[in-house]
């Protein structure tokens, strides 16, 4: 069997057609493929911001003509450059693995010096989406402060727009997305390695930051690849049912139904992520309207619905600790990364040279206000979320040597993340509850922040032992069934895990009739 892909001819858009045809031809050995690339509007309009050129699928459009006439068996494309609207006789039938779905902030070392005394950034990103919801969180998560951000119209290829950052005299960073920085950094073809080394040069220039889904959700489906054909060609069905990525493809459907309900389109102000995790599906929506309606949503649907109790049943862990630092820590040689649980680990006047990720966005923002660069963070969904820094950084998963700085209480875990294996704990301050948990004798429903604090609740008041219990993601909810599972009380309808205190509120408090 021979089939002929279609694909735009940039470096990127040749690349993903490359694989998703080594995907079919790993399953289908036998298989032969034949590629043909071509410019799309998209790529010949480089004056006009997406958004402005009244044409829909500026880079996708130009290929439905292959597929109608047969000069093409598919169409690869970067989903989120499809319309929300598809043609009535063609369907996307297939998507591989997705890549990491967010965006990221570059930033020139040589203008650090001038955003900190201007108080100010010129950032190069043409999508309203993006200047929406990035403008306040610049202003207060670079180590310095800003008050003015300006956003400024950009476009071509990834290796252009970072060259055009370089030799911009006035402007001093770029958003661009995460994916396709990492895709062409780490694609194993030989046609690559030319473009490979002017990225690798080029970021030698830049700081980075991987910048939070929470605030800056994607474009819908970003970081997903969409197999299109003529829908008539039922003989390609099962072909592509053995490539398909199932999540990812569930998952950048749903964030194109939202948008579509808004009128989809690279003009809205509005990011949508669906992201599968095994306790259940997290949609972040956040933006504009076209009718001045502002979106601001973040949920977790699990399987089964929570139990509901009355608000005077509910306590959440509001407990006093002292934290008090600790005068002899040191970090181990090599390393080269460090996991910051939250801001009061980090101690006065302490200086790291290398990479820096924080638990969570409040975290972030306090370092940053330290005069730390923060590279990113797991947003508090707990430390198993990947980094996927490798390409960035310039080294294999396995040169990044993690430790986290922390509290003298806190538990070592295994770790399942692309943090490779168990980051070394280096207690840089001394942690004590002082919480009066007496309160919490009649109450049913329990969310805790921490699993000390969990422990420290439990000594001092057994009883809530059988309770319902919830807490975020990650190391606490391990921990808790952990302590559960030994003491014979797990029961899974009694622990499950919320995005935060706000949600677990959300999902547990009984609606009182009068």
């Amino acid at each position: 069997m021979r089939l002929k892909i279609s694909a735009r001819k940039s470096d990127l858009a040749r690349l993903q057609a490359y694989m998703v045809g080594d995907a079919l031809k790993k399953q289908n050995p036998d298989l032969e493929v034949e590629y043909k690339f071509k410019e799309s509007l998209g790529d010949i309009n480089l004056t006009d911001p997406l958004w402005k050129i009244p044409q829909k699928g500026v880079f996708t459009e130009d290929f439905y003509g292959e597929l109608v006439r047969g000069e093409a068996d598919l169409v690869v494309h970067s989903w989120k450059d499809l319309p929300t609207e598809l043609k009535n006789d063609t369907e996307i039938v297939a998507t591989l693995p997705r890549a990491d779905q967010r965006d990221l902030l570059l930033v020139k070392k040589s203008h650090l010096q001038k955003m900190t005394e201007s108080k100010s950034i010129r950032v190069f990103s043409s999508s309203p989406r993006r200047e929406y919801n990035l403008t306040g969180f610049l202003k207060s998560h670079l180590p310095f402060p800003i008050e003015n951000v300006k956003f400024e119209n950009v476009r071509g290829n990834i290796p252009t727009r970072i060259r055009k950052l370089l030799e911009a005299n006035e402007t001093d960073g770029l958003i661009l997305a995460k994916a396709a920085l990492d895709r062409l950094l780490t694609s194993p073809q030989a046609e690559f390695n030319e473009v490979q080394a002017l990225l690798q040069g080029q970021l030698k220039d830049l700081n980075w930051m991987v910048l939070p889904l929470s605030i800056n959700p994607n474009a819908a489906a970003q970081g997903a690849l969409a197999v299109e054909i003529i829908s008539s060609r039922k003989d390609l069905r099962s072909l592509f049912s053995k490539i398909n990525h199932s999540d990812t493809f569930q998952c950048a459907l749903k964030e194109r139904e939202i948008l579509a309900r808004f009128g989809g389109g690279c003009h809205q102000k509005i990011g949508v992520t669906v992201l599968a995790r095994p306790y259940g599906e997290i949609t972040i929506l956040k933006g504009l309207t076209n009718a001045g309606v502002v979106l601001d949503s973040r949920t977790l649907k699990t399987q089964t619905e929570a139990p509901k109790f009355k608000s005077e049943k509910m306590w959440s862990s509001e407990v006093l600790a002292d934290r008090i630092p600790i005068k002899n820590w040191s970090i181990p040689q090599n390393v080269n990364a460090l996991y910051v649980a939250r801001s009061e680990a980090w101690p006065v006047d302490f200086n790291f040279p290398h990479f820096v990720w924080s638990a969570g966005i409040k975290t972030w923002k306090n370092l940053a206000q330290k005069g730390v660069w923060v590279h990113g963070c797991s947003e508090g969904l707990g430390e198993r979320e990947q980094v996927g820094m490798e390409a960035l950084a310039g080294m294999d998963i396995k040169a990044l040597k993690w430790a986290k700085m922390t509290h003298d209480r806190a538990d070592v875990y295994q770790d399942k993340s692309d943090k490779n294996e168990t980051m070394t704990v280096i207690p840089t301050y001394s942690l004590t509850i002082n919480g009066n948990f007496d309160s919490c004798l009649d109450k049913e429903s329990f969310f805790w922040s921490s699993g000390t604090q969990f422990l420290a609740a439990i000594e001092k008041v057994p009883e809530i032992l059988g309770k319902f219990h919830g807490c975020g993601p990650g190391n606490t909810f391990d921990f808790i069934r952990s302590y559960l599972e030994e003491k014979n009380e797990f029961d899974p309808s009694r622990l499950r895990i919320f995005l935060d205190q706000e949600d677990w509120r959300l999902q547990c408090t009984q609606i009182q009739t009068p």
